[in-house]
């Protein structure tokens, strides 16, 4: 293990979460007040971001035990492409999302803007911290090719 690298991942998995967080309550919080330009509206503009980062403390705090255990996941096995990180955070934001203790059949509205935002949340932390996960594991040697027998041999 490189000491090093792992406390550089891990400034870079803190600084991911909390982008990824922002990043997914910006998402939600702009199709919540569909704002125009700053110029347009500045209350609109300025009550969706403040709202968005009341939604981003909000969904941390919610996601915070499943997505640490995918970062754990990810960074022991070394699984860093981005399919893992944004499938499995689609999959824990619409887990929380059914999961809230309603007993309906079927999907519930806002379901596929709940599996977007976890998308968005997923890319953003690979492009931070995921890209390099487990980089920080030292390599095993694999062993050398075993030589192939000769007609000597036999």
């Amino acid at each position: 293990m490189n000491g090093t690298l792992f406390i550089w991942q891990l400034i870079k998995i803190i600084v991911g979460f909390v982008v990824a967080v922002t990043a997914s309550g910006l998402f939600l919080s702009w199709g919540l007040f569909q704002p125009g330009s700053p110029e347009a509206d500045p209350a609109a503009f300025a009550a969706m971001i403040g709202a968005a980062f009341v939604t981003a403390s909000v969904l941390g705090a919610v996601a915070f035990v499943p997505a640490a255990c995918v970062i754990l996941v990810s960074e022991i096995a070394r699984l860093s492409g981005i399919v893992f990180h944004v499938a499995s955070a689609g999959a824990i934001a619409f887990l929380l999302w059914t999961l809230d203790g309603t007993a309906d059949a079927g999907l519930r509205p806002g379901s596929p803007v709940v599996l977007a935002a976890g998308f968005v949340s997923g890319a953003v932390y690979w492009i931070i911290a995921g890209r390099t996960a487990g980089n920080w594991l030292l390599r095993t040697k694999t062993a050398p090719h075993e030589e192939k027998a000769t007609d000597e041999d036999l």
